[in-house]
């Protein structure tokens, strides 16, 4: 095995074992949340995304409806849907392993595969990550159903305030610069303002509004900005010449 890909499959299994144990929560918030074991894991197996699915438990554990939840998890989960340009061309499959790569494509197995600069690299990189969160991930779940479902009510250990904290741990890492934070702070704002008379679910799904609102109004910013650096450019460029120019 080449040193490179022997690099990224090192770095897979540590991603894979890291979340993999995340799955524990989830397993016990679900069966706060009212799910049994065999509706947590199909969560698990199916839907296959963190976000998404502490979004759906999240909704569905208040009280929203099932159309709230199924749209809250939907956008959250839109995210993987942006990721397959990103990895088609790393992966190249066809046929029937399409479908394969599909399932698998999530935050971490996108991340470990584009960081490799080698394709071989890069595609073991995303299929070991890949089928690594997915084993740990549902078998973790499964520990966390069954462990929250013997110890009866997992609430009284304080574990149904968890799921906004586990939720948030998701989240966080994103709100690396102040666009991202002052994003954040406007959906908290709808949120919360909105929880009192909405009903529950609704109020996740303005505040999700609001970063797509944003997103459309940022994109005609960088267009903007190049033309206003160019004319900035050509403004300074002409003053130089006419310092430069004899008799100036």
């Amino acid at each position: 095995m080449a040193p490179a890909v022997s690099s990224a499959v090192r770095q897979a299994v540590s991603v894979a074992l890291a979340t993999g144990l995340y799955g524990v929560s989830f397993g016990a918030l679900s069966v706060v949340a009212g799910l049994d074991v065999w509706q947590t894991m199909a969560l698990s197996l199916v839907m296959f995304s963190g976000g998404s699915q502490f979004a759906f438990i999240g909704v569905a554990g208040s009280g929203g409806s099932p159309g709230a939840a199924i749209a809250t998890a939907a956008l959250v989960g839109l995210r993987n849907a942006l990721y397959g340009p990103q990895v088609a061309p790393l992966i190249e499959v066809t046929g029937p392993r399409r479908l394969l790569a599909a399932q698998l494509t999530i935050d971490e197995s996108t991340a470990v595969g584009t960081a490799q600069r080698d394709p071989a690299a890069a595609r073991a990189g995303f299929w070991w990550t890949g089928a690594g969160v997915f084993l740990l991930w549902n078998a973790f779940t499964l520990v966390g159903a069954l462990v929250g479902d013997s110890a009866g009510d997992p609430r009284r250990y304080g574990l149904d305030a968890a799921a906004a904290a586990a939720f948030l741990a998701l989240v966080w890492p994103r709100l690396s610069n102040r666009t991202a934070q002052a994003v954040a702070g406007a959906a908290v704002v709808v949120a919360l303002s909105t929880t009192p008379v909405l009903p529950s679910g609704v109020p996740v799904l303005l505040a999700a509004a609001v970063a797509v609102l944003v997103g459309v109004l940022w994109r005609s910013r960088p267009a903007a900005a190049v033309t206003d650096a160019v004319a900035s450019h050509q403004s300074e460029g002409a003053s130089v010449r006419r310092v430069e120019e004899p008799g100036s």
